[in-house]
């Protein structure tokens, strides 16, 4: 560190109400640790801010000194944008409380919440939004790129459930963007992703939603070919109660697992039906008459679901994407055949989601492009022997390759990595790419908010 940049470190820190962090620092590894284990970026600075003018005086700081700017919320970007090696990082991690109006049925949530925060918070009301699939998913990175979770079909995507952001912009001013303040900035928020700003607090409309039904069923991986065919049938005309997905995952060891089927490539069918498990018995009677060797039927709060299917950190990621505007049974063949090149035993998940219901019937003309689509295939590779990489990455790959005959060209940028400028203007739709653009140079006309799937200023 030089004089000067220890001038500027003591001029950050002076009325900084966070915590400001640097290798010196005992708290600066765990403070740089990411979900993806892979990532190994080393930051000049950490800044813990505690409030918004702890984001302004840091943005003003990184800018000054010349840094690369990154926000950090969850973390759990495959990517690793969240940190900036050798730049400075906007650690949003305490600004995290969560405010419930239950006669409102709306939550206002910090920039630096996560699933967990929002869920057990709304948890007393009984009131839930669509959150991300596992609850230490960050709010803020989640919702800015669409939100994709359980609850979409019925309640649509997270952005969906948008009222207000306020965001700290490239020179330091803090707005709130909603429908009748700063309108062309609230409609880039809804899946534009972080290029406009560190958004530090979200407001959300909730619904009254007592508890959900589970049902997760397993079989061995050959008979995946005709349980998938089972389930896309059933999807072509369930309620929009019903989410969740099917999964090649390694068996898990829990009692409802079949003893041959214990850190095994299995074929798992996850329900989630928004309602009682009564309910969800009878809507799912068909899938229930499939002959499934393992079999979890149980009823809990959402909060309780959402951390029920939590990755585990420490592991080495690697996921993609393909959204599908058809799944023929060619596509279900592949599909199912591509699991056998899974790590396994490992985290890893082989995923295919439907859908449709409030997603795909929503006419709000946000840039998520991929809502139309009724089928995503995600493989999700996580592993931790390094002589792993190659063969996790190039399934995820193959993965890809194989359902591009049935491909929308569209994808949910949360769902993968940096994967190169065509799959980012995919993210967003051409046409919604230029827009977003004209956007982007009001909001930051220099590029400062870069680490993501980014948006030249136009």
């Amino acid at each position: 560190m030089t004089v000067l940049g220890t001038r500027a470190l003591g001029g950050l820190r002076a009325g900084f109400a966070g915590t400001v962090l640097t290798r010196d620092d005992a708290a600066y590894e765990n403070a740089r640790t990411l979900f993806n284990s892979m990532i190994t970026k080393c930051p000049a600075v950490i800044a813990q801010c505690a409030n918004t003018a702890d984001v302004a005086r840091a943005i003003a700081f990184g800018r000054a000194e010349g840094l690369e700017i990154a926000v950090r919320g969850g973390g759990h970007g495959v990517a690793g944008t969240a940190l900036s090696d050798g730049g400075i990082v906007l650690d949003l991690r305490r600004l995290n409380r969560v405010t419930v109006d239950p006669v409102a049925r709306t939550a206002v949530v910090g920039g630096g919440a996560t699933m967990r925060d929002l869920d057990r918070a709304g948890q007393p009301f009984d009131l839930v939004t669509t959150g991300g699939r596992v609850s230490t998913t960050g709010v803020g990175g989640f919702t800015l790129g669409g939100g994709s979770g359980w609850l979409e079909r019925k309640y649509g995507l997270a952005c969906d459930n948008l009222l207000a952001v306020e965001l700290v912009t490239a020179d330091g001013q803090t707005v709130t963007a909603s429908e009748s303040s700063h309108p062309d900035l609230f409609w880039a928020l809804h899946g534009g992703g972080g290029n406009f700003g560190a958004a530090t607090s979200f407001t959300f409309r909730l619904y009254e939603l007592p508890q959900v039904a589970v049902a997760l069923l397993l079989w061995r991986p050959e008979a995946g070919p005709e349980v998938v065919s089972a389930y896309r049938e059933f999807m072509e005309s369930a309620p929009d109660e019903v989410g969740g997905g099917v999964i090649y995952l390694t068996g898990p060891p829990e009692e409802f697992t079949p003893e041959h089927l214990v850190g095994q490539l299995a074929c798992a069918m996850l329900v989630v039906y928004a309602g009682t498990l009564e309910e969800a018995r009878q809507v799912c009677k068909p899938l229930l008459g499939l002959g499934h060797e393992g079999e979890l039927l149980v009823e809990v709060p959402y909060a309780e679901l959402q951390g029920m299917f939590d990755d585990p950190p420490g592991y080495r990621n690697y996921w993609s994407a393909e959204h599908l505007e058809s799944l023929p049974d060619a596509a279900v063949q592949r599909y199912c055949e591509r699991a056998r090149d899974m790590v396994v035993p490992s985290p890893s998940q082989h995923v295919l989601f439907p859908y449709g219901g409030a997603v795909a019937r929503s006419t709000a003309g946000y840039p998520v492009p991929w809502r139309r689509a009724p089928w995503v295939v995600h493989p999700l590779g996580l592993w931790t022997d390094p002589e792993d990489d190659r063969r996790a990455i190039c399934w995820a790959r193959d993965t890809r390759a194989d359902m591009k005959p049935w491909s929308t060209g569209a994808v949910y940028s949360n769902f993968i990595g940096a994967e190169g400028a065509e799959r980012v203007v995919a993210g967003y739709g051409l046409e919604n790419y230029r827009r977003l653009a004209v956007v982007k140079s009001r909001y930051d006309p220099d590029n400062v908010f870069h680490l993501n799937p980014n948006i030249k200023p136009g």
